[in-house]
């Protein structure tokens, strides 16, 4: 299996949860509901911060030296992210002060290189659907700076799903590799629509027609 061919994969197997975690009702669930610029803002700076914290942990742990290398790469993008997202509110929040999102939760109980690399992809694929979610909201807003902004922060996710990929192929030995790879992708994925439903839920918002 080629690394396009196990986006492919992962995307096809979690086509429902990723396409509602792309609709309309994902950033209103993100926000409890709080749905103006700055609640948006502060809700994707937690999400920059907590990634970051995330990756730079594996990235000290990991033995893997491909893997470190890019764990802490992908850290150091996610706390720019951060920054550029923390620049445009005040006192912005950090992950630290805030309840950890569930996909990183999920992220950080993966202590092997082969978890880690699919739970990235995992991860990215979400994060993609995230930063289209911020590009529309902005745009619609008729703030055509914040929206560029968050189409920037996209395209590096985007690269981050390639590299991912990539590193997938390189240190998946076997099919069983690679099917522990896709259940640790399909295991962040899920995690993701899990608490995106539970907040719509919550909120008394039905969570399965896709806006």
């Amino acid at each position: 299996m080629t690394a396009s061919e196990f986006v492919d994969a992962v995307s096809e197997a979690n086509q429902t949860a990723l396409s509602r975690l792309g609709s309309s009702k994902a950033l209103y669930a993100e926000t409890d509901g709080d749905l103006d610029p700055e609640h948006v803002l502060r809700a994707a700076a937690i999400a920059e911060d907590a990634a970051s914290e995330t990756f730079q942990a594996w990235a000290d742990d990991e033995e893997n030296a491909e893997a470190a290398e890019l764990f802490a790469r992908v850290a150091d993008e996610e706390a720019d992210h951060y920054e550029t997202v923390a620049a445009e509110i005040d006192d912005a929040p950090r992950a630290a002060d805030n309840d950890v999102p569930a996909i990183q939760s999920v992220l950080r109980s993966f202590d092997n290189t082969v978890e880690r690399v699919g739970g990235l992809v995992g991860r990215c694929l979400v994060a993609k659907k995230s930063k289209e979610q911020y590009t529309g909201y902005f745009t619609g807003e008729a703030d055509p700076q914040t929206a560029s902004l968050f189409r920037g922060l996209g395209s590096d996710v985007a690269e981050q799903i390639d590299a991912a990929a990539d590193l997938v192929a390189a240190v998946c030995a076997d099919d069983d590799d690679r099917e522990r790879a896709e259940a640790a992708a399909r295991k962040a994925i899920q995690a993701a629509y899990d608490e995106y439903t539970e907040s719509l839920e919550a909120m008394g918002v039905n969570p399965k027609p896709v806006c």
